[in-house]
């Protein structure tokens, strides 16, 4: 299925005591990682959101490997499981820069209708964005 990869420099206040990522912070992470993947397939979440479609996330499951510390630029590519449906669910591995695998992870988002807070279907523009 259709990937993107991005890369992040770790800043100071993303580390811990330890001089390492903060565990919690790999979740931004997989965010900037998916929303740079609608980006490139020419969505906007956020206009998205504007058109009345939420996504927000299920379920999240995260494998730590090695640790990133300040000032390491990490790669978080982004690939999309299967044709959504009422869902998406996305696949990620965020390496460092010599391509040791730091973390692997994955995601379930639902489309939901933002005034409803119902279950939606996929919009067709991401299908077609995705088939193209």
């Amino acid at each position: 299925m259709k990937f993107d990869e991005i890369q992040i420099r770790v800043r100071y206040g993303e580390t811990d005591q330890m001089g390492v990522v903060y565990h919690g912070n790999y979740v931004l992470y997989l965010e900037m990682g998916r929303i740079e993947w609608l980006r490139n397939l020419g969505i906007s979440y956020k206009k998205m959101e504007e058109n009345g479609i939420m996504l927000p996330v299920i379920s999240l499951n995260i494998n730590y490997k090695k640790s990133a510390s300040y000032d390491d630029l990490i790669y978080v590519k982004t690939e999309l499981k299967k044709m959504p449906t009422a869902k998406i669910e996305f696949a990620y591995e965020i390496t460092n820069e010599i391509g040791e695998i730091l973390s692997t992870a994955s995601t379930t988002l639902v489309f939901i209708d933002k005034v409803t807070n119902k279950p939606i279907r996929a919009p067709k523009y991401l299908i077609e964005a995705i088939e193209a």
